[in-house]
C-alpha cells in the first residue's frame, strides 16, 4: 500500500517537471519581444501571431491527439509530443524570418497540444478514486511554474546571449521533459485500461460530457488569461509604467502556484466538488470585477490569484470520474478541443470590446462575465451526467 501511494506520487512529479516545460517555451517568446522584432524584421501584429500561434493547433489537434493515444499509448505520444516541442523550438531559434518563425511554433505547438491531453490521462490512471482533484490541481500548477521560470529567467538571457539561445533553452527544456517521461512508469493494469478497452468509441452522453466540461474547463481558464493580457493595459491607464505594470499583473500567476493545489486539496477533502466549482468561479468573478474598483493594483490581482485556486482541481476532475477509463483519452481529446476554441476566441473577442467601448476596464468586466459562465457548463455536465 505505501509502495502504490509512493508511486502515483513519484508519477505525479514527473508529470509536473514534464508540463512545465510547456509553460517555459510559451512564455519564451514575450520575454524577448524587443529583439525578436528588430531582428527578425517583424510588425507587432506578425509578433502577435508568431506568439499566440502556438495555442492554434489546439483546436485542430486536441480530438485526433485523443484517438492518437488511445492506438498507440499516451506514454509514447506524449514522448513523440515533446520531441515535436524540441524540433519547433529549434526550428524558431534558426528563423530568417516570419515565415520560418511561425512554422516553429506550430509544430512546437501540436507537440504541446499531444503531451498536455495526454500526461491528464496518466494523471488521471494513477489517481482513479484516490486524490484525483488534488492531483489534477498539482498537475496544473505546473503552467504557471513554467511560465513565471520564463518570465523571470528568459529576458536576462536573452539579453545577454541572444533571443536565438533562449529559445533553444526551451528546446533543452523539452527534452529534459523527453527523459523524464522514459523514466515514467504507467499505473497498474487494474487502475488503467487493457489495450484492447482503449479502442471504444465515444457514446452520444460521453460526448455531450465533454463538450460541457469543456466548455467549462475552457471559460476559466479563458478568463483568466483575459485577465493576464489586458490588466497591464489598465494599469497603463492609470499611469504605472510598462514594466510595474507586467510585475503587478503577475502576481497573479505566481500566487495560483500555491492557491490551486489547496483548492484542490479543500475540494477532496470536503468531497463537495459542485460547490467548489460554483462558489469558486462566482468569487473569482466578482473579484475580477473590482480589479477596475480598487485603488491598490496590488491587492486586487493577488485577491484574484488566491481567488481562482478552488475551482480547477474539480473542474479538471470531471470527465475522468464521469467517463469510463476506456473513453476517458478520446473524451478529453474533445474536452481538450472546446478548451483550445475558447481560449483562441475570448482574446480577440475581449479586445473587440475594448474598442467598441474604448474603456481600458471593459476588458476585465467580459472576462469576468466569461469567468462567471463557468457554472453554466458546470450545470450542462451535471444535467448531462443525471440521464
Amino acid at each position: 500500500m505505501m509502495r502504490a501511494m509512493s508511486n502515483r506520487w513519484a508519477a505525479l512529479v514527473l508529470v509536473f517537471l514534464t508540463r512545465s516545460s510547456m509553460g517555459f517555451q510559451f512564455g519564451a517568446i514575450p520575454a524577448a519581444q524587443s529583439l525578436i522584432v528588430a531582428d527578425l524584421g517583424l510588425s507587432y501584429a506578425q509578433f502577435g501571431l508568431v506568439f499566440g500561434l502556438y495555442m492554434l493547433p489546439g483546436v485542430i489537434f486536441a480530438a485526433p491527439g485523443g484517438l492518437i493515444g488511445q492506438r498507440f499509448g499516451e506514454r509514447r505520444v506524449v514522448i513523440g509530443g515533446l520531441t515535436l516541442m524540441a524540433v519547433g523550438s529549434v526550428m524558431t531559434a534558426l528563423a530568417g524570418g516570419f515565415a520560418t518563425a511561425t512554422a516553429g511554433r506550430i509544430v512546437s505547438g501540436i507537440g504541446a497540444v499531444l503531451m498536455n491531453i495526454l500526461l491528464a490521462r496518466l494523471v488521471s490512471d494513477w489517481f482513479v478514486g484516490k486524490e484525483l482533484g488534488t492531483a489534477m490541481a498539482v498537475m496544473l500548477t505546473s503552467w504557471p511554474v513554467g511560465l513565471g521560470l520564463a518570465t523571470s529567467t528568459l529576458g536576462a538571457l536573452a539579453a545577454r546571449w541572444g533571443w536565438r539561445w533562449m529559445i533553444i533553452a526551451t528546446a533543452l527544456a523539452a527534452v529534459l521533459g523527453l527523459l523524464l517521461m522514459l523514466a515514467f512508469r504507467e499505473a497498474p493494469r487494474s487502475a488503467g485500461t487493457s489495450g484492447n478497452a482503449t479502442r471504444a468509441a465515444l457514446t452520444r452522453r460521453d460526448l455531450a460530457l465533454s463538450l460541457s466540461g469543456g466548455f467549462a474547463w475552457g471559460c476559466f481558464n479563458a478568463s483568466l488569461v483575459a485577465i493576464i493580457a489586458f490588466g497591464p493595459g489598465l494599469l497603463l491607464a492609470r499611469g504605472a509604467t510598462l514594466g510595474a505594470a507586467g510585475s503587478v499583473v503577475s502576481l497573479a500567476i505566481w500566487l495560483t502556484i500555491l492557491s490551486i493545489p489547496l483548492g484542490g486539496l479543500l475540494g477532496d477533502r470536503l468531497g463537495r466538488p459542485n460547490l467548489m466549482i460554483v462558489a469558486g468561479s462566482l468569487v473569482a468573478a466578482l473579484v475580477t470585477l473590482l480589479i477596475p474598483v480598487i485603488t491598490s493594483a496590488v491587492l486586487a490581482f493577488c485577491l484574484v490569484g488566491f481567488a481562482i485556486g478552488p475551482p480547477p482541481g474539480p473542474l479538471m476532475a470531471l470527465l475522468p470520474r464521469a467517463l469510463p477509463p476506456e473513453r476517458l483519452t478520446a473524451g478529453l481529446g474533445v474536452f481538450y478541443t472546446v478548451f483550445y476554441v475558447m481560449m483562441a476566441l475570448t482574446q480577440p473577442a475581449a479586445g473587440l470590446v475594448r474598442d467598441l467601448v474604448g474603456d481600458p476596464a471593459a476588458p476585465i468586466v467580459f472576462a469576468a462575465t466569461v469567468m462567471a459562465a463557468t457554472v453554466v457548463g458546470l450545470a450542462i455536465f451535471r444535467s448531462i451526467e443525471r440521464t
